[in-house]
């Protein structure tokens, strides 16, 4: 894995981390809590991805089509864990 392309999947997780509290609201907790669990969710998305060798929606080394899908299905759980949490 590049440099550059660890950074592209840090940029794209943190937006989709961002765009998902956005979406759904919450305070500063819930929007540090949502971006860690994109990061999470996209880099078990991309070992999934190079792991099964998915070449779905790939740019460069990185798997992106299973990586976000996976940090989408992790910012979901993420949200249905900080509602139990409350």
């Amino acid at each position: 894995m590049t440099i550059p392309a660890l950074l592209l999947g840090l940029l794209i997780s943190t937006f989709l981390g961002v765009a998902f509290h956005l979406w759904r609201g919450g305070g500063l907790g819930h929007l540090i809590f949502f971006v860690i669990m994109g990061w999470i969710g996209f880099w078990v998305g991309q070992l999934i991805g190079e792991w099964l060798g998915f070449t779905f929606f790939s740019y460069g080394p990185l798997h992106l089509g299973t990586a976000i899908i996976a940090c989408l299905l992790f910012l979901t759980i993420a949200r249905w864990l900080g509602k139990t949490m409350k």
